[in-house]
């Protein structure tokens, strides 16, 4: 079986979870017998086997974004030639997915990693290349063989989106993480990058980390301010970076500065910092805080679980599927309507956790065993080549 991977994101252009997922899911497929996968992707050229990189039309260097991906994405339909299925992910691959579906005549497969009905704030950072996205998304989902969800709370968002989709087309397959990438590490272990001192970050006292991209979808600024009311001997590293707008970006460094104003011990990298250093900031941190107001399943929180590290996060979408309340962490609810509370419950789940060292010990350990147990990437490999064959 021959796969034509469509992702705009991959190695070295990774920017969020759907990136991490078509890496480590195209890794692993490539180890199973009789699969072979050619990846076409965006971005910056690329001298690696079986990955073919597709630019914008030169004619369009000037359009909106949206436009600019959509003429990548015609490359992508006309070379995914000699495969046996094409498995797009994201909008941003899915004209191209559902155009060689149609052109070779083969089975499409979509991942939905996100959906563009649910977050109404890209129109801040596209314009109106938010309708067209939004178009783009809805085409590929709607006349796809097979979609797949990352999670059984996407699969019911897909549903209650596009509900011209059959639910029996819609397939359950959950991200996942590897344990021999993502692992706790001491400050003073032989493989450490030597982060945490170079931060300047004080190991005698509670660390709480944060690592994404800075969002609306991610919820950094909830995160700053409930920050403002985390116990004093509370430190933070804020790695986020990657801001979508100008004005998110000006909002999130004014209330870093005004947390900064309060108390000491705030860290912040606005660096896209390497795996090895992620890996030892996860591994620092007591406490890892997942604030999203939107998150299909939340790769970040199965990094932070396999660096033993517990958990507080939002109670959306799939992350409940991640996090189990009171076993490997605390969930927090959110509420866009009373957005206060949730950043004042942060801070309650926060101070909770780093006042009681053995509980939090106690989610670390759980956390990391249910990763090794529900979230193996070679399981979820496995599970989509099943897909792939039963459209043949």
């Amino acid at each position: 079986m021959r796969v034509g991977m469509m992702t705009r994101e991959y190695p070295p252009e990774i920017y969020g979870g759907a990136g991490v997922h078509v890496t480590e899911l195209t890794r692993f497929m490539r180890q199973l017998d009789g699969v072979e996968v050619d990846v076409h992707c965006m971005g910056e050229p690329r001298d690696m086997e079986g990955v073919y990189v597709h630019g914008v039309d030169p004619e369009l260097a000037e359009a909106n974004s949206a436009l600019k991906t959509l003429s990548a994405g015609l490359r992508m339909a006309h070379a995914a030639t000699n495969v046996d299925v094409v498995h797009s992910h994201t909008w941003y691959s899915g004209l191209g997915g559902h155009l060689a579906g149609l052109l070779h005549g083969i089975p499409h497969v979509v991942t939905a990693h996100s959906l563009e009905p649910d977050r109404p704030w890209k129109r801040e950072q596209l314009g109106g290349g938010y309708d067209v996205s939004s178009w783009s998304e809805k085409n590929a989902m709607e006349n796809a063989d097979a979609v797949i969800g990352v999670s059984s709370g996407m699969k019911d968002a897909i549903l209650r989106a596009y509900p011209r989709i059959d639910e029996s087309r819609v397939h359950v397959i959950l991200n996942g993480i590897d344990t021999a990438e993502w692992f706790h590490v001491a400050p003073e272990a032989p493989e450490s990058t030597g982060i945490i001192e170079r931060l300047g970050v004080d190991t005698s006292r509670p660390v709480v980390a944060f690592v994404g991209r800075i969002t609306r979808q991610k919820g950094v600024p909830h995160l700053v301010k409930a920050a403002q009311d985390f116990d004093k001997d509370i430190q933070i590293i804020l790695c986020a970076g990657a801001p979508d707008t100008p004005e998110i970006a000006a909002e999130t460094e004014g209330l870093v500065n005004q947390l900064r104003e309060t108390r000491d011990g705030v860290h912040w990298v606005t660096d896209m910092l390497p795996k090895e250093e992620i890996r030892e900031i996860y591994s620092a941190a007591d406490i890892f805080v997942c604030p999203s107001v939107y998150e299909p399943l939340g790769i970040v929180n199965l990094e932070a679980m396999a660096c033993e590290t517990a958990v507080v996060a939002s109670d959306v979408g799939g992350i409940p599927e991640v996090v189990v309340d009171g076993e490997t962490g605390t969930l927090v609810n959110y509420d866009e309507a009373d957005t206060t509370t949730f950043e004042k419950d942060i801070a309650s789940a926060v101070n909770a956790l780093a006042a009681d060292a053995e509980l939090t010990k106690k989610f670390a350990a759980a956390g990391l065993a249910r990763v090794k147990q529900e979230f193996t990437w070679d399981k979820i490999a496995q599970q989509t080549v099943d897909v792939y064959a039963s459209l043949m």
